[in-house]
């Protein structure tokens, strides 16, 4: 049998006459076949295979075979060959396509189409190029295409509302001031772009109560306290009023507040009582324990005292503390200023009722008329010390008082806060309780399976309501912090703006007041010397028909002239 013919190998391999091996490899194989040769000599004379096996071939010709390269061709006869067997795939080169192509010389010899060259896919040209490696990165400007707020947030509705025509109606028992609300919007959540309505105060109470239920953590702006006494006073009504109006527009600028559909009730509904009456049918009016944590299942729960956490919470509530006592402090003198003023008016109108007693009783005309225009110039000075000191309360004592009540919804806001804080902690406590009734159906064995299925939904339940608590704490967290900012931003704006218009009302006020003195005084100049400033005008005492020379001045005027002629 001669080995050295392909056909005679089961294996159907044949040496290979590549050129590319090394001497050391050519020594070992010319050695291998000189014993191979002789033993397949003495193996034919002594030892015949076996019926019904075929024969492996010598063991030469398997350590042969596993010195052949991988990938290498079989011989300068093997691509002639149709039947033979192709070369598998092999499990090296798998691993090398998923990683970094190593830096490999190129191989000699015929290429075999089987193996898989890494090379094609590193080619930055030719037809099939290789895709991107990175992910695709979201255009910059995509969000602009699909914006993540609402049409009517984007839209930016502005909002003029006017509380006015405070007038009393009822009988004796249920007598109540009721204003008109005007409202003007480029909002297209509303029917009309301007509409009225009738509202008394307390639906302006139900709609801060409502709006402070409805968003827990958002300060709303609070209507003015009640007032039992004196209620129907002009001055008090007419600083409810500018007090409501602000309330009303800082509520429609505000950018969540302005959104809330119980607002859209409150400035549009023509029949306002039913509609609140169905409403709260429907819905109650959120309280301690019902509102937003409410609708989730959550229990709105006291607790212990409250310690705050959070440094920056901790800090903002002890300057809200100093600056409420500062404001209070404050208002008290804006009171006594106020009332200091108007004792002043007091005073000026029993000065001119004074004066008036007098000129009536002066027998001297040039007297007694001078003295009866000083009585009429304090009458003036009167009615102008009553308008500053109602200006005072309208400009700087409103923003004050404004403020002080803002401080308690913000306070409002720190409690609802700290009720979401000591939800959320109960809530983790109830889970504890769920889970350990768990445990304990558990080491029981399987006969509480229908108990254990039971309480398993439980402690599901607790999860989900510990996960909404949490979450709602975390959100009027962040909420807050935002609305303090724009409280400080907001304070800073109105207190300036309001102390301009303070200081502007008290200088016209002093300017009013030089002015009529001046006046008078230049009617006294003219009156003793017609040539300087002023001429006064000749009356007929006796002129019933135009009704002139009535008052003391006129008399004294007319005696003047009579004299002069």
């Amino acid at each position: 049998m001669d080995l050295g013919e392909a056909g005679d190998s089961p294996w159907g391999d044949v040496p290979s006459q590549s050129t590319s091996k090394s001497p050391t490899f050519e020594q070992e194989e010319g050695s291998t076949k000189t014993q191979d040769a002789e033993s397949s000599q003495q193996s034919q004379s002594s030892v015949k295979p076996s019926a019904g096996r075929p024969s492996r071939g010598p063991p030469s010709m398997i350590l042969w075979v596993l010195w052949v390269p991988l990938g290498a061709p079989a011989g300068p006869g093997a691509d002639a060959q149709a039947d033979e067997p192709p070369v598998p795939p092999q499990k090296e080169q798998m691993v090398i396509r998923t990683t970094m192509p190593p830096l490999a010389q190129k191989r000699s010899g015929p290429a075999d189409p089987h193996h898989i060259d890494d090379e094609e896919f590193d080619r930055p040209l030719g037809p099939r190029a290789p895709p991107p490696v990175q992910a695709a990165q979201p255009s910059p400007i995509r969000p602009t295409s699909q914006p993540s707020v609402s049409i009517e947030q984007a839209a930016k509705p502005s909002f003029h509302i006017t509380v006015g025509d405070p007038h009393k109606v009822g009988d004796l028992t249920s007598s109540h001031i009721v204003y008109s609300v005007r409202t003007q919007t480029t909002s297209k959540g509303y029917k009309q772009p301007e509409f009225e309505v009738k509202r008394r105060y307390r639906d302006f109470l139900w709609l801060y109560n409502t709006m402070h239920g409805n968003n827990p953590g958002v300060v709303v702006p609070p209507p003015p306290e009640k007032q039992a006494l004196n209620r129907f006073e002009s001055n008090f009504v007419e600083s409810r009023r500018a007090a409501l109006e602000k309330m009303l527009n800082k509520i429609a600028a505000h950018p969540t507040l302005q959104h809330d559909p119980d607002l859209k009730l409150f400035l549009e509904s023509e029949s306002f009582n039913v509609d609140v009456k169905h409403k709260e049918r429907r819905e109650p009016i959120p309280g301690e324990s019902k509102g937003v944590l409410g609708s989730l299942g959550i229990n709105m729960g006291g607790g212990s005292k409250f310690v705050e956490q959070d440094d920056w919470f901790h800090d903002r509530r002890v300057y809200l503390d100093a600056l409420e006592n500062q404001l209070k402090a404050l208002m008290k003198s804006m009171d006594v200023m106020v009332n200091q003023r108007k004792a002043m008016a007091e005073a000026a109108n029993d000065f001119s009722a004074s004066l008036h007693a007098l000129s009536t009783v002066e027998l001297s005309p040039t007297l007694s008329g001078p003295l009866d225009a000083l009585s009429d110039l304090q009458l003036t000075i009167r009615d102008v010390y009553d308008r500053q000191a109602q200006q005072d309360v309208l400009t700087f004592g409103i923003t004050i008082d404004e403020y002080i009540r803002l401080i308690g919804s913000v306070k409002q806001a720190f409690s609802q806060r700290q009720k979401a804080f000591y939800s959320w902690h109960s809530a983790e406590s109830e889970l504890q309780k769920r889970k350990s009734a768990q445990d304990k159906l558990l080491r029981q064995g399987r006969s509480q399976q229908d108990r254990l299925n039971q309480v398993g939904a439980e402690v599901a339940d607790a999860e989900r309501k510990v996960h909404q608590a949490r979450l709602l704490f975390e959100d009027m967290g962040r909420l807050m912090r935002s609305e303090l900012d724009r409280f400080e931003r907001e304070k800073v704006e109105d207190f300036k703006s309001s102390v301009e218009t303070f200081l502007e009302s008290a200088v016209e006020a002093q300017k009013e007041l030089i002015e009529k003195w001046e006046t008078f005084l230049m009617q006294l100049d003219a009156e003793d010397d017609e040539t300087v400033f002023y001429r006064p005008p000749v009356y007929q005492s006796n002129d019933k028909s135009t009704g002139r020379g009535d008052t003391a001045v006129d008399r004294a005027r007319a005696t003047i002239d009579q004299d002069s002629d």
